[in-house]
């Protein structure tokens, strides 16, 4: 006997074809569960929970014919808001301000779901324009850590990652241009997946740039894989999107990690300082790894920390979002967000150009690391979740205009290069928080990292840590085979 709000979009979808669940059942309890975590229900203007019931309907229609439009038909999935979604207040509007649209035209991804049957179940809060990596004001109420309240879930994708965690959705989408879904991810104990930049096509443009990736949350790498053979097609609005994917990346899962080289870079080299029991978790999946047949290394990618190319890229796109803001509506922004957008707007071209200079050269020298590697393991965090509210870990030597550049050093590296990463949960730390594994392929090899993840998954090495206490996520009990 099982959880309704603890399945996978793959146990659903059995359930759907073999007739054991239905995804109006399975849909009203994800809502339940949601209301009982964010009374405040469809504040952010998305899907309300009527219209995500009468889509399942339709789709408990199409499974009963036989008919279903694809693997993800009925299954229950959130958008965070920097993606758009048709009805829905414009993206990225500041939520200290009052929201901007509806806005009337899907971003590809949110397309691909519909095309696809998925039931929207509603929309998943951000900080103003993802301008910072811990949660901000927002309608619905700032998010805290499924495994200690009094913890951060990160951001800007927390919202997201804890209603995964917490069975609001078995799937979510979300923005990642800095380790925005997998900070999160690690941070909740489950996975977060940032595939090659434009893999999952992005409309509107973000103002971020090259950084900005679509990314995935998931309990497992086979839903998380299913997810990206949806909305990881190309899409003619976004220029930048690859073309097909040479195969399915759920397909894939199988190939297994047998004869895969592995460089496991544990601080990159010295520049980063990682908690102790994070360093253990982290290092004892990666010898399971070893384990499973890869062939692993310790081995450092050549590079020194890029932060201050990043620094210039993210807050010039900052103060672009910003810019058509009135001055007097950018002192309503949050402050920390406000100082990102003044250095940014102080910035040269020239600034800029050598920013994207460092950029290119970092694509390049990770390009050669692949040349002997196929994986590259890293800490997805070096800490594990911090004090809510703070907008960095306490203690001394955290870097950066906002402090989260000093906890995020294994992450924005690889938004800059664009590169396919997943970050795994392997485990907790002694006080039951959650560590992530950050799993990183070559361009356009996503399918590696997610086939690395899987088999931690089914060796046992990896996956959603119970919750505290045994808490409940919601819905009501089922037996579900398989």
């Amino acid at each position: 006997m099982t959880d309704l709000t603890e399945l996978t979009a793959v146990r659903l979808a059995d359930g759907y074809r073999t007739g054991v669940l239905g995804p109006v059942e399975v849909t009203r309890a994800v809502l339940e569960r949601s209301r009982r975590l964010r009374p405040e229900g469809d504040a952010d203007g998305g899907p309300t929970g009527e219209e995500a019931v009468a889509r399942a309907r339709e789709s408990q229609e199409r499974w009963g014919r036989g008919e279903p439009r694809g693997p993800l038909d009925g299954v229950p999935v959130t958008v965070g808001d920097a993606l758009p979604v048709r009805g829905r207040p414009a993206p990225r509007g500041p939520r200290s301000l009052a929201p901007e649209g509806p806005w009337d035209e899907d971003a590809p991804a949110v397309a691909r779901l519909r095309e696809q049957g998925a039931v929207l179940v509603g929309g998943t809060t951000a900080p103003e324009y993802g301008g910072k990596a811990v949660p901000g004001a927002s309608p619905a109420g700032g998010a805290r850590n499924p495994y200690d309240p009094s913890r951060t879930v990160g951001g800007p994708a927390g919202d997201a990652a804890a209603a995964v965690a917490l069975g609001a959705g078995p799937l979510a989408l979300a923005a990642d241009a800095g380790g925005g879904v997998r900070g999160p991810a690690a941070f909740c104990g489950v996975l977060g997946t940032k595939p090659t930049h434009g893999r999952v096509p992005l409309y509107p443009a973000s103002p971020f740039g090259s950084l900005a990736h679509v990314g995935t949350l998931a309990r497992d790498a086979a839903d998380a894989a299913l997810l990206l053979d949806v909305v990881g097609v190309p899409d003619a609005r976004d220029g930048s999107a690859p073309g097909p994917a040479p195969g399915s990346f759920a397909g894939a899962l199988a190939e297994g990690v047998r004869g895969l080289r592995v460089a496991y870079s544990p601080t990159l080299g010295g520049q980063v300082a990682v908690d102790p029991a994070v360093a253990t978790a982290v290092r004892r999946a990666v010898e399971g790894l070893a384990g499973l047949g890869a062939w692993v290394v310790e081995a450092d990618p050549d590079f020194a920390d890029p932060v201050a190319a990043f620094e210039t890229l993210w807050s010039c796109g900052a103060a672009r979002a910003a810019q058509r803001l009135g001055a007097a509506r950018r002192e309503e922004l949050d402050p920390a967000l406000r100082e990102l957008c003044r250095q940014g707007a102080a910035r040269s071209a020239l600034d800029y150009l050598a920013a994207v200079d460092a950029q290119t050269e970092l694509g390049r020298r990770m390009s050669l690391f692949h040349e002997t590697y196929d994986l590259l393991v890293t800490p997805t965090v070096p800490v594990t979740a911090f004090e809510a509210g703070a907008e960095a870990p306490r203690g001394p030597g955290r870097r950066g205009w906002t402090g989260w550049t000093g906890w995020t050093p294994f992450t924005y590296p690889f938004d800059l290069t664009g590169q396919p990463a997943v970050t795994v949960p392997v485990g907790t730390d002694g006080a039951g928080l959650p560590v992530g594994l950050q799993l990183v392929a070559a361009r356009h090899h996503d399918a590696l990292p997610l086939r690395a993840a899987h088999v931690l998954h089914e060796a046992g090495l990896a996956g959603t840590p119970p919750l505290p206490g045994g808490a409940a996520r919601g819905g009501r009990p089922v037996a579900v085979g398989g």
